[in-house]
C-alpha cells in the first residue's frame, strides 16, 4: 500500500459543500464587515453629534485639524478645497462614513460601500495621515488596506446583495440544482 501526502488545496464536497472549510470561507469577510460597518458607523455619528468638530475654527474642530494638516499632507489642494467650507466638508464626511457604514454592515450595495470606504480612508491618508512616520502608523492606510477585499468580493452572505440576488435570479438556480 502507497500512502501520498496531499499538496493540493481542499477539494469541496460533490453536494455543495457542507464542511467547515467550505463554511469558514463562506464567512470569511464577514468579520471584517461588521468591524468595519460598526467603525465607520460610529465615526459618522461621532462626528455629527461633536459640535466641536463641526465648527470652522477652535480646540477640535474639522477647522483646526485640516489647517494644522495642510502643510504636511500629500495633497494640500485638496485640504484648500475642504478649507473652502469646513463645516459642510465636515458634514459631508460624517454622513459618507455613516452611509459606508450602513451599507456595508447591511450588505447593501456592498461594493460600492467598500469603494466609498476605501475613498474616505484614501483621502484621510492622504491628508491627515500622511505625516505619520513611519509611513505604518497612520491609522487610514490599514482602513484603505481592509476595503479592499470587500470592492472585490462584495457582501456573498447574510447581507442584502444576497437577499436581492437571490430573488432576481435564484429561482432558476434552484430548480437548475434539484435536476442534477
Amino acid at each position: 500500500m502507497t500512502h501520498e501526502i496531499r499538496t493540493d488545496s481542499h477539494t469541496p464536497y460533490p453536494d455543495g459543500g457542507h464542511g467547515w472549510r467550505d463554511t469558514a470561507t463562506r464567512y470569511a469577510l464577514l468579520p471584517l464587515r461588521v468591524f468595519l460597518g460598526v467603525t465607520f458607523i460610529y465615526a459618522g455619528l461621532d462626528k455629527l453629534t461633536d459640535s466641536a468638530f463641526l465648527s470652522d475654527s477652535g480646540s477640535g474642530s474639522i477647522g483646526d485639524v485640516m489647517s494644522a494638516a495642510r502643510d504636511s499632507s500629500a495633497i494640500p489642494a485638496l485640504i484648500d478645497m475642504a478649507l473652502k467650507n469646513p463645516v459642510g466638508f465636515g458634514y459631508a464626511i460624517a454622513l459618507g462614513e455613516l452611509a459606508v457604514g450602513i451599507g456595508t454592515l447591511l450588505g447593501l450595495f456592498s461594493r460600492l460601500a467598500a469603494l466609498g470606504g476605501a475613498l474616505i480612508s484614501l483621502s484621510l491618508w492622504l491628508t491627515v495621515s500622511w505625516s505619520a512616520s513611519p509611513y505604518y502608523y497612520g491609522q487610514d492606510l490599514p482602513y484603505l488596506m481592509a476595503w479592499i477585499p470587500l470592492i472585490l468580493a462584495g457582501a456573498p452572505v447574510l447581507s442584502l446583495d444576497a437577499v436581492i440576488r437571490s430573488r432576481r435570479g435564484g429561482g432558476s438556480r434552484h430548480r437548475a440544482s434539484t435536476y442534477r
